[in-house]
C-alpha cells in the first residue's frame, strides 16, 4: 500500500478571509485531500508532522494558534512530478477558552464556508484527546459538521498519555458509547503522534481513501 511521501508537503497559502477561501474552493472543486480539525491542544500539528514529515505544521505551546485555513500540496510515494498532487488542509482549532467572541464568530464564518464548499473527495479528520473524549466543544462541532455530509474519521490522539491501567480502562469503557454516538464517522482511530503508535494504521487508511478517490475521479 502506498505511503505519504514524507517531506513532500508544499505550503501554498494561509487563508483567513471568507471571500478568498470561497474563491479558492470554487477554483478547486475536484481537489482530493485531507482536512484536519480538532479542539485546541489535541496535538493536531504533531500528528500532521508525524504523518507528513517534521516541520509541515507549526507547533506551538500556545493552544489555538492556528487562525487560518493552511493549504498544502503533497504526494504519495511513487507519484511522478506530472501527477496531480493531493491537498492537506490544516484548519483552525475550536473550543479554546481564550478565544474571544469575535474570533469565535470569525471561525464559524470561515469554517461554515469551508465545510459548505469543501469538495466531497476531501476526507475530514476530527481529532480529540484520548484522555478527554467527547468534550462539550467536540459535541458542538459534531452537531455543526453532521449537516454537511462529508466523509469523516474520528481520531483520538495522545494514547501514550494514558499512563495507568485505570486511565486505559476508563477509555475502554467509554468506547462503546463513543461508537454508538458517532455513527457518521466512517472510521475511528486511536493513536499517539508522539510515539507513532497507531499512526501506520491510520496512514494506510488515509492513503487508501486518497487512492480510491483518485480512481473514482478517473472513472468520471
Amino acid at each position: 500500500m502506498a505511503k505519504i511521501k514524507k517531506g513532500s508537503p508544499e505550503f501554498k497559502m494561509g487563508i483567513s478571509q471568507p471571500a478568498q477561501l470561497e474563491e479558492w474552493l470554487d477554483s478547486h472543486k475536484d481537489a482530493i485531500g485531507l482536512a484536519f480539525v480538532g479542539r485546541s491542544n489535541v496535538g493536531k500539528s504533531s500528528l500532521i508532522n508525524c504523518l507528513f514529515g517534521k516541520k509541515t505544521a507549526r507547533t506551538s505551546k500556545t493552544p489555538g494558534r492556528t487562525r487560518e485555513v493552511n493549504i498544502f500540496e503533497f504526494k504519495l510515494e511513487g507519484q511522478t512530478e506530472d501527477e496531480k498532487p493531493f491537498f492537506l488542509f490544516d484548519l483552525p482549532g475550536y473550543g479554546h477558552a481564550d478565544v474571544n467572541r469575535l474570533m469565535s464568530e470569525r471561525w464559524e464564518a470561515l469554517m461554515g464556508l469551508f465545510f459548505e464548499k469543501m469538495p466531497k473527495s476531501v476526507l475530514l479528520l476530527n481529532l480529540q484527546d484520548s484522555r478527554h473524549p467527547q468534550q462539550s466543544a467536540d459535541l458542538d462541532f459534531q452537531d455543526f459538521i453532521i449537516h454537511f455530509d462529508h466523509d469523516s474519521f474520528l481520531v483520538f490522539n495522545k494514547i501514550d498519555k494514558l499512563k495507568t491501567q485505570k486511565d486505559r480502562s476508563i477509555l475502554e469503557k467509554q468506547k462503546p458509547g463513543i461508537f454508538k454516538a458517532t455513527p457518521f464517522f466512517k472510521q475511528i482511530h486511536f493513536v499517539s503522534a508522539e510515539k507513532s503508535k497507531g499512526v501506520p494504521t491510520l496512514e494506510d487508511a488515509l492513503t487508501n481513501y486518497l487512492e480510491h478517490a483518485t480512481l473514482l475521479e478517473e472513472d468520471q
